[in-house]
């Protein structure tokens, strides 16, 4: 019992400097919150409480603030995620409904997530190696430059140049584009090696030096690529939360130009469609110790194929933040999975 209350007070704390920005003391405890003990109690909770390192003085004749453990507390002790209402979940579809193409459901999602949170917001690009081949295309540009256009399941384009050392004939671009349509299409990206390994044999001599160099692109296009993208909207929401990084917003918006360092973010975080909150110095990032991030998978059918989640300041809504990540997770993968 005595745990269930201090847990109550340390909620009670958590909210209260989250909607204020100042810290809480007892005697506002008990006049915002029904906690059912005496002030007294109350006092003798947060002294138990700072012993434990969950929430902390800043200076002399303070309340309280919670510490980066006791935001974790809080989160792991969080009994539901806060829904979205019925309003908030149809301007999600109508807005993410009217995507076009992968790209603007990127940006369409980064965007919404960035306006819900009041954070930034990064998202993922479906993986290719996570993918399937939907179509492959190639068009002659000239005479020994071809154009090759890989159309993933999950509606992610890749297109590359492709110069050989020998003019390349229509007709020959027209019988590899047929050969190849009927040996990678339908086939995850990972298997196409497989799959195209004998092609070049197939085709005479003089056109073998060609052919060669188109499927080496092809395989160049479908290997395990690093250089993944991500998307990212919303850094300006940083400027309302300059005091929560002590004036020292900069870092943190370095530490966000960096694509790699965007990538670790996401990276470090996949474990499905579980949703996962890191926060202060769990972050391991250089520049984002002061920050939270909140990030869940996205999935196309079954399977997740990518990451997106919000970045902000430890003094973050907590169960709104969650309930709007996982909601546009869900958006996102519908569609992925309707574009199939």
């Amino acid at each position: 019992m005595v745990e269930d209350r201090r847990l109550s007070v340390l909620r009670a704390i958590v909210e209260d400097y989250v909607a204020t920005h100042e810290p809480v003391g007892s005697r506002s405890l008990v006049e915002r919150h029904s906690l059912g003990v005496s002030p007294a109690t109350i006092r003798n909770d947060m002294a138990a409480l700072e012993d434990e390192g969950l929430i902390a003085q800043p200076h002399t004749s303070a309340g309280r603030v919670p510490t980066d453990q006791g935001y974790r507390v809080f989160v792991d002790r969080l009994s539901q995620v806060k829904p979205l209402s019925g309003a908030e979940k149809r301007a999600i579809g109508s807005f993410l409904d009217g995507a076009v193409d992968l790209d603007d459901v990127m940006r369409r999602s980064v965007k919404l997530l960035s306006q819900l949170t009041k954070q930034v917001a990064l998202i993922q690009y479906p993986s290719l190696t996570r993918s399937t081949v939907r179509h492959l295309e190639l068009v002659g540009l000239a005479p020994t430059r071809v154009l090759l256009v890989l159309i993933a399941d999950t509606g992610r384009v890749e297109q590359r140049i492709v110069d050989a050392s020998a003019p390349i004939s229509d007709d020959l671009i027209g019988r590899l584009r047929a050969r190849l349509l009927e040996r990678v299409v339908g086939v995850r990206l990972v298997d196409v090696a497989g799959k195209v390994a004998d092609v070049v044999e197939q085709f005479e001599a003089p056109e073998r030096s060609a052919v060669a160099a188109i499927v080496a692109t092809l395989l160049e296009t479908v290997v395990e690529r690093h250089e993944e993208r991500v998307m990212l909207a919303g850094t300006a929401n940083l400027a309302a939360f300059g005091e929560d990084f002590n004036g020292a917003v900069r870092p943190v918006l370095e530490a966000l130009e960096e694509q790699m360092v965007l990538l670790r973010l996401l990276g470090e975080s996949r474990s499905g469609d579980v949703l996962s909150v890191r926060i202060g110095h769990e972050n391991e990032v250089e520049g984002l110790s002061a920050t939270s991030v909140v990030t869940v998978g996205y999935s196309r059918g079954d399977e997740v194929v990518a990451q997106l989640g919000v970045v902000g300041p430890t003094r973050m809504d907590y169960p709104g933040t969650m309930g709007s990540v996982r909601a546009v997770a869900r958006y996102v993968g519908r569609i992925l999975t309707e574009q199939q």
